[in-house]
This record gives C-alpha cells, sequence and structure tokens, in this order.
C-alpha cells in the first residue's frame, strides 16, 4: 500500500498515530512514518523528548508532526489522545500500539497497582485507540493498524514479567482476529513480533545488565524493527518476527512440545527476574 492509499481524498498528507514515541521502537516508527510523508501524532509521557523529536521530524521532511503527552495507563487513557487529534481536525489513517513497558518481578512482588498500570497500558488503551480509530477507517476505506507484540508472545509463562507473555499473545490474537474482520474493508492490520532489541526497556525496569550479557548478534535495533513492520504491513501479511533467530526461536515455540519449551524458557528466563 504506497502513501497515495492513505492520503485524504482531498489531498494532503496522512497522520499516523505512534504511542510510547518518545524511544526505542515507538521513536523508529515515528522517524520511518515521517520518512514516508506521514504527519505524526506523537504518544508518551515525556513531553519534553516528544516536542523535540516533533520538532526535529517537522523540519527534516515538512510534515505536521506533533506532540500529544499522554498516560496511558489511566482510566480511559486513550480517550484524550484521541480528542487531541479530533481537535486538530484530523483523523488517524495508521494507529502503531506501541507504548509498554515491563515489570520484572514475580506477580506479587509488586504493588498492584504496578500491574494494573501494565494492563491498562498494553492491553486497554491499545484495544481503546483501535476501538476509537477503526470506525473512520472502515469509512474511508483504508488505513493501518501495526500492533507491536514480541517473541514472548509465542512462549508459555514463567516466573517473572507474569503478565507480558499473555499481553503479547493477546495482541497477536487480537490483530489476527482484526484483520478477519477488517481485511476486505481495506484496512491492514499487524503483529509484529521482535525479540532483543537495542533499547531502553531493559534500563527501565532493571534488567540492563543482565540484558548486556546476551551476544550483540541476538539484537536487532528499533529502525530495523520498524522498517520491517511497515514494510510487512503494506505487504499485509498480519504476524511478522523480525531476524532470522526470532524466526528459529518462534518456530522452535511451535513445533517443540510445550513440556519441553516451557522448561528451555523458565530456566532461561530465571536470570531477568528481580527479587
Amino acid at each position: 500500500m504506497a502513501i497515495d492509499a492513505l492520503a485524504p481524498k482531498e489531498g494532503g498528507r496522512p497522520l499516523a498515530l505512534v504511542t510510547g514515541a518518545s524511544s526505542g521502537i515507538g521513536e523508529a516508527f515515528a522517524r520511518a512514518y515521517a520518512a514516508r510523508g506521514f504527519d505524526l501524532a506523537l504518544v508518551a509521557r515525556r513531553a519534553d523528548r516528544l516536542e523535540a523529536l516533533a520538532a526535529e521530524l517537522s523540519t527534516a521532511h515538512g510534515v505536521d508532526a506533533f506532540a500529544i503527552p499522554a498516560d496511558l495507563s489511566l482510566y480511559e487513557g486513550h480517550e484524550p489522545v484521541l480528542a487531541a487529534v479530533a481537535a486538530r481536525g484530523r483523523v488517524v489513517d495508521a494507529l502503531v500500539n506501541n507504548a509498554g513497558f515491563g515489570v520484572a518481578q514475580t506477580f506479587t512482588g509488586v504493588p498492584w497497582e504496578r500491574q494494573r498500570d501494565f494492563l491498562m497500558t498494553l492491553v486497554v488503551a491499545a484495544c481503546g485507540l483501535a476501538y476509537g480509530v477503526i470506525p473512520g477507517m472502515v469509512d474511508r476505506g483504508r488505513g493501518t493498524i501495526i500492533n507491536v507484540a514480541s517473541l514472548a508472545g509465542f512462549a508459555p509463562g514463567a516466573a517473572g514479567h507474569t503478565l507480558y507473555p499473555g499481553a503479547k499473545s493477546l495482541a497477536i490474537r487480537f490483530s489476527q482476529a482484526l484483520d478477519a474482520e477488517l481485511r476486505a474493508k481495506g484496512v491492514r492490520v499487524t503483529a509484529v513480533c521482535p525479540g532483543f532489541t537495542l533499547t531502553e526497556f531493559a534500563a527501565v525496569n532493571g534488567t540492563q545488565a543482565v540484558m548486556d550479557e546476551a551476544p550483540r548478534r541476538l539484537f536487532q535495533t528499533p529502525a530495523q524493527v520498524a522498517e520491517i513492520a511497515i514494510r510487512a504491513n503494506l505487504a499485509g501479511r498480519v504476524v511478522v518476527v523480525p531476524g532470522w533467530w526470532n524466526k528459529v526461536a518462534a518456530a522452535l515455540m511451535h513445533y517443540l512440545p510445550e513440556p519441553l519449551v516451557s522448561a528451555i524458557i523458565r530456566r532461561g528466563s530465571a536470570k531477568y527476574v528481580l527479587d
């Protein structure tokens, strides 16, 4: 799907709304869409980073990039985001649900509020944003939704990061269901499932020292993940695993007996659990 397929019929540039856009994969999606001539609605909590990125991309690519500081962990946190887009007289042509974080402790090792905020950000807000933009996309007969899932979405659960595999598995299944509902209506939906990626994710959740022990060949850059996801969406692919190593890991988790996979995952993931 070329940019013209997403552009408003009266002319002008399409708009990409990217959550978690202040760093990492979200920032990479913003850069990739700006390079393709999309205007940008950049969503995250860190307003200073958003404003700086919006100014940089507007200058570099001649697009209209604007910041929407928002906390998606709040109840109905997606609504102010959609309202801010509507207040500018814009509609969302491409939605990238990327916002998220990890909880490296066990389920009851942190206050419930932390686990609740995790679910609100990764699951509820992502679904709410999709729910808000889909009717307009269907009316216009075109649109893009990219849900940033994870290789962990294929894995059985293990101690620590308790809700993470389930949330990312939901992102995959949610994308597949939306594709079944929306493909014939012109809306393309993709779940991208990266593995190790060079972002601030581990530093934020306290596992950076352990992550640094992993071989660098296993890591991808955020730009690689974003580019693969956008191209996969344009090609109509619903679930994409970027990187050959991640493809091998996903295949093994699919074809090997689950008890064996579970044992391997539990042993390998133990070092990423914080006391």
